[in-house]
């Protein structure tokens, strides 16, 4: 992805540094994480690396198409590399899991509303509920 990268900053008059290689190589590595999560994962490399770089380079990388962002919480948005196929996020309230679903999972809400003009950012699309794990133990009596 360096290569993409860098062409990419190129285009803009942006230089290609460790630091944005870092912060893109994180995200992909991590898959789905917050700036605070971006940063301590860059840390571990490289204790140098402040959280304004990563939130400013954060911002850039989603300009040139190379993450986006979700919320997946009341929190920080959620970044994640867009090498990965678009997916829709569901979230799991209690034990906070994050699945991915292909978007045929919500094509006929897809359908529904872009036959009323709306155009839906199916990658940015988070369902909140509750998995099957939590649901069970939900149900289960409590061992006393």
């Amino acid at each position: 992805m360096s290569d993409d990268l860098a062409s990419r900053l190129r285009e803009q008059g942006l230089r290609l540094t460790p630091q944005r290689q870092l912060i893109l190589r994180a995200v992909e590595e991590l898959r789905h994480a917050t700036p605070d999560e971006v940063l301590a994962h860059v840390r571990a490399q490289v204790s140098s690396v402040n959280a304004s770089t990563v939130y400013r380079t954060l911002e850039v990388l989603e300009e040139l198409g190379l993450v986006r962002h979700t919320h997946l919480s009341d929190r920080a948005p959620t970044y994640h590399s867009t090498l990965e196929h678009e997916h829709v996020h569901v979230v799991c309230r209690r034990c906070h899991s994050v699945r991915s679903y292909d978007p045929e999972l919500v094509e006929p809400l897809v359908a529904a509303l872009g036959a009323d003009g709306f155009s839906v950012d199916v990658g940015h699309l988070a369902i909140f509920g509750e998995c099957a794990d939590c649901s069970a133990a939900a149900r289960s009596p409590d061992p006393a």
